[in-house]
């Protein structure tokens, strides 16, 4: 039976009393149903009907007011044309603010696109580093980079704490990492992770950007088969995407003091290390830090987080892009599992877009405050 694995993204992390959500083909209900009877697992449909689900996000996006940018919706989900239209726009209208720049090209040939934001108040600022869909099919990813990049830029004269930030950091925000692999998702397979370059021998598409960077590569939690959703690639980096933000990051690894990834769907904000049980030498500040970012996330909805070592919260996995940025000696390296816990999965609706980044929002000025406060 073809299924595909939501949760968690590989079967060697399935374990016995814990719950797996899966995606199941329409003919393979049939005989899936009565296998899980007789074997005496317990299930739920979630979403009976996948294709209705999509077709109510993605559905009637010809037509859908695409309105002027000045008015650009940051309630729904965006085409990577949308987002770059916007990106280019913004660096046009605030060009005080944000400058935008690339860092390289994609595998298709698409540009890799950053937005640095913030005040050019002093020649040198340390720098917070945030990247969205690493997994082209976490949508909600992309929406809260676009988020974020809108409250900085309409509160920073209002609100004392975004201007503190702005005034003193640098924020190097990637809305779009997988650039190809989010077109994807969008043109061919709603649920599309990986990047998309071919590979010669097994016919199949694509590299796990979140298992292709150079630390504890292709160990355990990543897998060697091209065709798996979590391939780790021939080599590290050997994704462009990869060894373009690796290339960036080390470059500026003495400015950038935090590392910000987003990713769905959970509920969790993971820390280092994710390919070993063991504990980070600065573990007390960072932990701090989460601990105290997931209980101000939590102040505007009630939405509880769970919080920790990604191997012992989540799962073990090698290759992944927090761990590296945090062996290349960017002290706090945080990785965001954004809304839900499985009930809508990967189809996050549009309505719940402004709840889950008003209270991530939350979290992320937290860590970032933190960081400006000297940690002992």
């Amino acid at each position: 039976l073809q299924v595909d694995l939501w949760q968690p993204s590989s079967p060697f992390h399935i374990v016995e009393g814990a719950a797996a959500d899966v995606r199941v083909p329409q003919n393979a209900t049939r005989s899936l149903l009565p296998f899980l009877q007789q074997a005496d697992i317990q299930y739920t449909i979630l979403i009976s009907d996948l294709q209705q689900a999509i077709e109510n996000q993605t559905g009637g996006r010809s037509h859908r007011n695409r309105r002027s940018l000045p008015g650009y919706n940051y309630e729904v989900y965006h085409s990577l044309e949308e987002i770059e239209d916007w990106m280019h726009y913004l660096n046009r209208t605030y060009s005080d603010l944000v400058h935008m720049f690339s860092v390289g090209k994609s595998y298709e040939g698409r540009p890799l696109y950053v937005l640095k934001l913030g005040k050019r108040s002093r020649p040198y600022k340390k720098a917070v580093w945030i990247d969205c869909g690493i997994h082209a099919r976490e949508w909600i990813g992309p929406a809260f980079c676009q988020w974020f990049v809108k409250e900085a830029l309409q509160t920073h004269q209002t609100d004392p704490d975004m201007r503190k930030m702005l005034t003193q950091l640098y924020f190097y925000i990637m809305p779009v990492f997988n650039v190809d692999g989010y077109h994807f998702s969008w043109t061919n397979d709603r649920f599309w992770r990986k990047t998309r370059s071919k590979n010669m021998r097994f016919h199949c598409h694509g590299v796990d950007a979140n298992r292709n960077w150079k630390v504890k590569w292709c160990d355990e939690g990543a897998s060697l088969h091209p065709c798996d959703d979590t391939y780790c690639g021939p080599f590290p980096e050997s994704e462009p995407e990869v060894k373009a933000v690796a290339h960036f990051l080390r470059k500026h690894r003495k400015q950038i003091k935090a590392y910000l990834s987003f990713h769905a769907y959970a509920q969790m904000l993971l820390y280092p290390y994710s390919y070993k049980y063991a504990t980070i030498p600065n573990f007390n500040c960072v932990e701090s830090a989460a601990y105290n970012a997931v209980n101000a996330l939590q102040s505007a909805y009630g939405v509880r987080y769970r919080y920790g070592p990604a191997s012992s919260t989540l799962y073990v996995s090698s290759g992944s892009s927090m761990d590296w940025a945090y062996k290349n000696g960017i002290p706090y390296a945080f990785a965001f599992e954004l809304r839900d816990t499985g009930h809508f999965g990967f189809l996050l609706p549009e309505m719940l877009i402004k709840p889950t980044c008003t209270e991530t929002m939350l979290a992320v000025k937290n860590i970032t405050l933190h960081l400006l406060k000297k940690c002992h």
